[in-house]
């Protein structure tokens, strides 16, 4: 069940990096969506490795073949299956890996709780597993269209280097002319910058992504337990590498009072809107109309090209040296992800206000 993804709308994903493919079924997705199969491998390119300088240099074509769910261009209503064939694999890159445990990997949390692990790049650890979930989003994002809901994120910090203006300041448009995802394209080019100097040095670096959605109707998110904040910092932070989530104004609120924070009601046009959006679209647990936007903090990714003190199997104290290749910025390729689990959330949680309106 903890290889599933949401509640109506729901993602069950299988594979490791180094296996035979990755996957997934997909079950609840409404019938009758036209599903355009070259922006599902288009969201796939955006996600898939070796597509710049300052991602890892894995060839990967990342081809997407669906299996069931899907008759004459439209959804039938029954499960989507669907798999993407690994083919460039180098499994021996990780031969020297076979006992021990990387720094910060899931290495040893793995061993320990079943007995047993792929330490060919981390199998089912492996940020490959997101496959499924880029497909899975494409396909939500399909769905989404239709109720004019629209999806988009962006690298806004990397490192220390970051965007200090508000998401509106900005032509989001533009975030896919740069290598690094990010819509200033100045800021851009210093993130790139930084980022080949890290990989240079054989390390990694971290940093933020920021995601908007415009479009959503009011009334997606249940009270208490089911608040859409909470399935979206859920969504988020079940990301490889993602290490925290905030929605609105976050910790930067705290600078502000009540009387500055809150978000005062006025009738525009006939319709009762908010003068500011510093509750993040998001009031009480349920959207309110108004735009949702929040940010995900990524960690420098694990591997790092040089020499580490670590254990090994039989816990004695050695050095390793990883080998291969990886990303040395995990950003770029994680926008699209980013955008994928949040569409599958609005989608699932969409299907399920229907369920509970009369």
């Amino acid at each position: 069940m903890f290889n599933s993804f949401g509640n109506i709308f729901r993602l069950t994903s299988f594979g490791e990096s180094h296996g035979k493919g990755i996957g997934g079924v997909i079950d609840g997705f409404p019938s009758g969506i036209k599903i355009d199969m070259d922006f599902v491998q288009a969201e796939l390119d955006r996600r898939r490795p070796g597509q710049s300088m300052i991602t890892t240099a894995r060839r990967e074509p990342d081809k997407v073949e669906f299996l069931s769910g899907i008759f004459e261009g439209r959804s039938t209503g029954c499960p989507i299956g669907f798999i993407v064939w690994n083919k460039n694999q180098q499994s021996d890159d990780y031969a020297n890996l076979k006992n021990v445990y990387r720094p910060s990997h899931a290495d040893y949390t793995y061993t320990v709780k079943y007995g047993i692990r792929d330490h060919r790049g981390g199998g089912r650890s492996s940020a490959r597993e997101t496959i499924s979930r880029v497909v899975g989003g494409a396909l939500a994002k399909l769905a989404l269209s239709q109720l004019g809901i629209r999806v988009a994120a962006y690298t806004s910090q990397v490192g220390s280097i970051r965007l200090e203006k508000n998401y509106t300041d900005y032509d989001l448009s533009l975030t896919e002319t740069t290598a690094v995802r990010c819509p200033d394209l100045e800021k851009a080019k210093e993130m790139e910058a930084l980022i080949a100097q890290v990989k240079e040095e054989g390390d990694t670096i971290g940093g933020v992504i920021t995601c908007v959605v415009k479009g959503c109707p009011i009334g997606l998110g249940q009270p208490v337990f089911g608040k859409l904040q909470s399935a979206l910092a859920s969504a988020m932070l079940s990301i490889n590498a993602a290490k925290a989530f905030e929605y609105g104004e976050g910790f930067k609120g705290l600078k502000l009072r009540g009387s500055e924070q809150n978000d005062v009601f006025y009738n525009h046009n006939g319709h009762i809107e908010t003068r500011t959006n510093h509750s993040g679209g998001i009031q009480g647990g349920i959207s309110n109309g108004e735009d949702i936007y929040f940010r995900v903090a990524f960690k420098p990714v694990a591997t790092v090209l040089m020499e580490q003190h670590t254990v090994n199997a039989d816990g004695v104290d050695t050095t390793l040296k990883a080998r291969g290749r990886h990303d040395p910025c995990v950003l770029p390729r994680a926008v699209p992800i980013v955008e994928a689990m949040t569409a599958m959330t609005l989608l699932d949680y969409y299907l399920i206000d229907r369920t509970t309106q009369l």
